[in-house]
C-alpha cells in the first residue's frame, strides 16, 4: 500500500497516484518567488501596454427634439440601428470614407458598436416603469420616448477621440437622413411604376363605361321623343339603378343616366390628374435617383432634392393646382427629414473627453497572464523531472 504522505509520480508504465497536500505546500514554498516575480513583470508589461495602446474616450450627447416633438421614436431608432451598420459597410466597400476615418467606419460597420456606443435615454427608466406600473397608460408611451442619445468613441489622443465622436454623430445624422430619403424615393418609384399602371387601367375602364352611359342616354332620349306623353310622375321613391327603375318616367331615367355620366366624368378627371401627378413624380425621380448614388450624406442630398423641387415649381403652370399639390407634399416630406436630423438631433454642449480608461484591467490582465504562464512552466518542469527520473530508475 502506498504511503499517503509520499509523493508518487507518473512513471513510464502509465501508473500514478494523487499528489499530497504537503507536496503542494512544498512546491509553493519553492516557487513563490518566481511566481511573484512573474506576476510583477506581467503587471508592468500590462501597464506598459496600456500606456502604449490604451485609448482615450470621448462622449457626445444629442438631444432628440423637434419643435416640442421627438425626431426619432423607438421603432424608427431600432430600424436605423440595424440599417446604419450596413450603410457604413457600403461606404467602406465603395471606398467613399471621409479622410482619416477608415478605422471609425470599420467599427461602425459592426452591429455591436451601435449597441455599445450609442445609448438612448428614455423619459422613464425600467425601474421607474416597474414602480409606476398600472398607474396610467401615459407612462407606457413615456417609457419608450427617447430624450437623447449618448455617443462614445475612442482615440489615441483626446483630440482624436473628440474628432471620432463628432464624426460618429455626423454619420448618425447624415446616414439616418440618407436612409429615410432613400426610402422616400423608393416609395415614389413604386408609385410611378405600379400605381401609374393601375391608374391607366382605371382610366380605360372609366372611358369604356362612359361610352355605355352615353349610349344609354341616347336611347332614353329617343324613347322620350317617341313617347312624349310618358312623363307621368310617381310618388314612390325608386333607386335609378334598381331593376324596377325601367318603369320610372323617361325624363327621370334620363336625369339619372346623366348624373351617372357626370360621376364618371369626374372620376376620369380625378384619375387623369393623378396620372399627371405621377408623371411629375417621374420627372422628379429622373433627376433625383442619380444623385442618390453620388453621395451618402443625407443632409446634402436633401438640399439637392429641394433644389430639384424648386426648379420643377418654377416651370409649373400657375393654374396647375394639381401639380402644385404634389410639389407641396414633396417639399413638406423633404423638409421634414432635413429638419429632423439637424434641429431634431442637436447637441447643446461640446463633446467631453476623459483620461485613458482600463488601466486596472490591463495591469490585472498582465499580472494574471504572467502568473499562470509561470505556473504552467514550473509545473511542466516538475512533471518533466518526474518523468525523466522514472526512466532513470
Amino acid at each position: 500500500m502506498n504511503n499517503p504522505h509520499q509523493s508518487l509520480h507518473e512513471d513510464s508504465s502509465g501508473h500514478g497516484s494523487e499528489i499530497s497536500l504537503l507536496d503542494i505546500v512544498n512546491f509553493l514554498q519553492g516557487a513563490w518567488k518566481k511566481l511573484a516575480m512573474a506576476a510583477f513583470v506581467g503587471a508592468v508589461l500590462g501597464l506598459g501596454g496600456w500606456f502604449a495602446l490604451g485609448k482615450y474616450s470621448a462622449e457626445y450627447v444629442l438631444f432628440n427634439n423637434n419643435n416640442n416633438s421627438y425626431a426619432l421614436d423607438l421603432v424608427s431608432w431600432k430600424m436605423l440601428q440595424k440599417s446604419l451598420p450596413n450603410l457604413a459597410d457600403q461606404i467602406t466597400g465603395e471606398n467613399k470614407i471621409p479622410e482619416g476615418q477608415s478605422s471609425l467606419y470599420k467599427e461602425m460597420s459592426n452591429d455591436q458598436w451601435w449597441q455599445k456606443n450609442v445609448i438612448p435615454s428614455y423619459v422613464l427608466s425600467k425601474a421607474d416603469t416597474k414602480d409606476l406600473a398600472g398607474v396610467s397608460k401615459d407612462f407606457d408611451s413615456a417609457s419608450t420616448t427617447i430624450l437623447n442619445f449618448t455617443l462614445t468613441a475612442s482615440g489615441a489622443s483626446k483630440e482624436q477621440a473628440v474628432d471620432n465622436v463628432r464624426a460618429a454623430a455626423k454619420f448618425l445624422r447624415t446616414g439616418s437622413a440618407y436612409l429615410q430619403l432613400r426610402s422616400l424615393l423608393s416609395s415614389y418609384e413604386t408609385q410611378v411604376l405600379s400605381t401609374a399602371a393601375d391608374v391607366r387601367q382605371k382610366i380605360t375602364s372609366t372611358q369604356v363605361e362612359m361610352g355605355y352611359q352615353q349610349e344609354r342616354i341616347r336611347q332614353l332620349e329617343d324613347l322620350h321623343k317617341r313617347f312624349p306623353g310618358a312623363n307621368a310622375s310617381i310618388q314612390q321613391v325608386v333607386d335609378a339603378k334598381d331593376s324596377s327603375a325601367k318603369y320610372l318616367p323617361l325624363q327621370t331615367q334620363i336625369i339619372a343616366a346623366n348624373n351617372d355620366l357626370n360621376g364618371s366624368k369626374e372620376a376620369l378627371e380625378r384619375l387623369q390628374k393623378r396620372l399627371d401627378q405621377l408623371t411629375l413624380a417621374k420627372t422628379f425621380l429622373d433627376q433625383a435617383l442619380p444623385l442618390q448614388d453620388q453621395t451618402f450624406d443625407g443632409l446634402l442630398l436633401s438640399k439637392q432634392l429641394l433644389e430639384i423641387e424648386s426648379n420643377l415649381r418654377t416651370k409649373l403652370d400657375q393654374k396647375d393646382s394639381n401639380g402644385a399639390q404634389f410639389l407641396n407634399d414633396l417639399h413638406a416630406q423633404l423638409l421634414s427629414i432635413q429638419v429632423r436630423f439637424t434641429k431634431g438631433l442637436e447637441a447643446y454642449t461640446a463633446p467631453t473627453s476623459g483620461g485613458k480608461k482600463g488601466m486596472i484591467t490591463a495591469m490585472m490582465g498582465g499580472l494574471l497572464a504572467a502568473f499562470f504562464l509561470m505556473l504552467l512552466i514550473l509545473l511542466g518542469g516538475r512533471l518533466w523531472m518526474s518523468i525523466t527520473s522514472g526512466f532513470t530508475k
